[in-house]
């Protein structure tokens, strides 16, 4: 088969975690029955991910002899968005209806954006893989400092990235927003290489997509590769995954392409153009008669949120699968100008097509919930943790009593840790600030 046609079958098939919709003659997969014992890994009510992720399966996060081994994010206390979102196990607003049925997923959260609030979530502030949900995180990135008619020539390296790929070639030349239309859609790993290349190499983008995360208050977040590939120190959690989303869904561009079913990437030089065809046995070939404005053939990508094509109201939504990840879903839903947030992380497949509709049934949930019957609030960065610890019990009082008559500032201990990540944070959001002002127009 050749890469092209290797490329489509990859869109078409989507990973096995998104297709088009399917046809009467598929078989009706169906949720977990709700009795169903769940998986051994994801029972968190004991906290076991709140400092680091599952144990690898894999060596991807085995670190390079002489390198040093990433410590583990300082845990914020009090918790991030509210303190009833520091427990591990299931998190319900009093009065509230029980969570949907059937959910594998580790660690999830139901959230309204059009309020900010948090209404139900599993984990929330626990340390999970993101797999490909972290391209959210560098296409904020780039929508930020990039114009989307930049233009970026491929290269033999985004040719031979490892996992998905939208077709980056040797040669082609791409626009911001060809490369943003594959990374969210087809999940392309070598546009993120690309992208990454664009803003100034590996690791200058990582520095640059840890500092985005700061600004928005993500503590639990720490991208060690730019596509989402396993990498050691990689982490986030259902409630950062929640406040990076928020932040790209008020960007109309990002809107825009996650939006989107399908799209014409553009070729290269030298691309094959053969593919294969609609035939019954999917492995014949046809020409693609269309070209790109350059000439060169190019390839249909097919947007692998699965929900666009099920569920009404369905805005934007991005994937991401490794092995030691597991599944991981971020999306948004709009009905009657209200939009809900789910994030799902470690998921398991149980029966196939499950995972999405646990998807539906937790907007479904979050639809049907109050938004003022919730668990906690989306912060809008390190002003409104300065707000939270304003509210939170000050020395001399409550379960800071016994701290503050044993510290000769008045702080506890707990305080001082608070005190100093609020302190970094500001300080991040002054150097991205900085780097904001220096960005290319």
């Amino acid at each position: 088969m050749t890469r092209a046609a290797a490329l489509l079958v990859a869109s078409l098939l989507l990973t096995g975690i998104g297709c088009p919709a399917v046809s009467a003659a598929d078989p009706v997969t169906t949720m977990p029955p709700a009795g169903a014992s769940p998986a051994p890994e994801t029972v968190t009510d004991t906290c076991p991910y709140q400092t680091t992720p599952v144990p690898p399966v894999d060596e991807s996060e085995v670190v390079p002899a002489g390198d040093t081994t990433p410590a583990p994010l300082p845990i914020p206390d009090p918790p991030v968005g509210g303190s009833e979102l520091g427990a591990c196990g299931v998190v319900l607003a009093p009065g509230a209806a029980p969570a949907p049925p059937g959910l594998t997923a580790a660690g999830w959260l139901i959230a309204d954006l059009t309020a900010g609030t948090v209404l139900a979530a599993k984990d929330p502030h626990g340390r999970y893989r993101p797999a490909s949900t972290i391209k959210v995180l560098l296409a904020l990135v780039v929508l930020d400092e990039l114009d989307l008619d930049d233009t970026v020539v491929g290269t033999q390296d985004d040719d031979e990235v490892e996992g998905d790929s939208a077709g980056v070639g040797p040669g082609g030349t791409y626009t911001v927003h060809d490369l943003l239309t594959g990374l969210m859609l087809s999940s392309g790993n070598d546009c993120a290489h690309a992208l990454a290349r664009k803003l100034g190499g590996t690791e200058t983008t990582l520095e640059k997509m840890n500092t985005m995360a700061a600004h928005l208050g993500a503590q639990d977040t720490r991208a060690a590769s730019a596509s989402g590939l396993d990498a050691p120190g990689m982490s986030t959690s259902p409630y950062d995954e929640a406040l990076i989303f928020r932040a790209a869904m008020k960007n109309p561009d990002f809107v825009e392409i996650s939006a989107q079913d399908q799209f014409r990437f553009p070729g290269y030089p030298g691309m094959p153009t053969e593919t294969p065809s609609a035939s019954d046995d999917g492995y014949s070939t046809e020409t693609i008669p269309e070209t790109t404005p350059t000439g060169e053939p190019g390839i249909d990508l097919y947007n692998m949120n699965q929900l666009l094509y099920d569920y009404e109201g369905t805005v934007a939504g991005k994937t991401g699968y490794t092995d030691d990840a597991r599944k991981t879903f971020v999306g948004v839903a709009e009905r009657d100008g209200r939009q809900i947030l789910v994030v799902q992380m470690y998921g398991l497949n149980d029966s196939p097509g499950s995972y999405w509709r646990q998807a539906e049934a937790m907007l479904d949930y979050g639809f049907a919930q109050p938004a003022d019957q919730n668990v906690g609030v989306l912060i809008d960065g390190p002003e409104d943790l300065i707000e939270e610890l304003s509210e939170s019990d000050p020395p001399g009082t409550g379960d800071n009593a016994a701290s503050a008559d044993a510290s000769s500032d008045g702080l506890s201990g707990t305080a001082k840790l608070a005190v100093g990540l609020v302190g970094a944070l500001i300080v991040v959001s002054l150097v991205y600030a900085g780097l904001r002002l220096n960005r290319r127009s």
